[in-house]
């Protein structure tokens, strides 16, 4: 699976230049140009790693790192920037980042941290699964959205993280029914739209919809239309 990259840099020059380079490694690289963009494009997707410049436009890097952690993300944060001082560095990694790297630096070092940092969070997923504000802990299968606990019975946990796995990709009601209940499915009963709703239910309590249906298609994790997000 492709390590998904969010840049977060407002130099068009350097951004550029990173965004072709990763994407000739086969990473999938979004940009945003500012921290308020950033802000957005950091809580509305799952990354393996985001590259964040320390100077940004509306909200620096530094306040929009504080605030991730703060809401308790895990994500990983590379700082980019030409801060070099001792204390500058000490400064970022307190407030959460797990590396930091000063400008210039040679791409090839920056694709090692990348790799290094996407492996980390791939042995962590193992344990967690997350998108955009929900969580669930597969050790002890606590789910959390926004921070606060939810209680599902066994099909609906089965069922969200089923959803979870494939996050922005639609799954056939065929193949989701088959996973889960383990029978064939049968189109004249409604047990897996019944599950639906309710799992919807619980998780709007807390925010708006991420369970979205499309028409003769099925049904996938995501806070926008499946459609924009995979260019389609």
């Amino acid at each position: 699976m492709a390590i998904r990259v969010l840049l977060i840099e407002d130099e068009p020059e350097i951004a550029d230049y990173l965004v072709r380079g990763l994407r000739e490694e086969t990473f999938v690289v979004d940009h945003a140009a500012d921290g308020a963009s950033g802000w957005d494009a950091l809580r509305a997707n799952v990354w393996d790693v985001a590259l964040v410049d320390w100077w940004l436009p509306v909200q620096d890097g530094l306040t929009l790192l504080t605030r991730y952690r703060a809401e308790g993300q895990t994500g990983p944060i590379l700082f980019l920037t030409a801060r070099d001082a001792v204390s500058d560095r000490v400064s970022a990694l307190d407030a959460g980042a797990d590396d930091y790297l000063c400008k210039p630096f040679a791409f090839e070092e920056l694709l090692a941290r990348v790799r290094a940092l996407a492996r980390r969070r791939q042995s962590s997923a193992e344990r967690e699964l997350r998108y955009a504000d929900l969580s669930i802990d597969l050790n002890s299968q606590r789910v959390e959205r926004g921070g606060a606990r939810l209680t599902l019975t066994a099909k609906e946990y089965a069922l969200l993280v089923l959803l979870l796995r494939h996050a922005e990709q639609v799954l056939s009601r065929t193949r989701i029914y088959e996973r889960i209940w383990d029978e064939r499915y049968d189109p004249m009963s409604n047990t897996l739209e019944f599950h639906i709703m309710e799992l919807r239910r619980k998780l709007e309590v807390q925010g708006p919809r991420l369970i979205q249906t499309y028409r003769n298609r099925g049904y996938a994790l995501s806070t926008a239309d499946v459609r924009e997000v995979l260019g389609k």
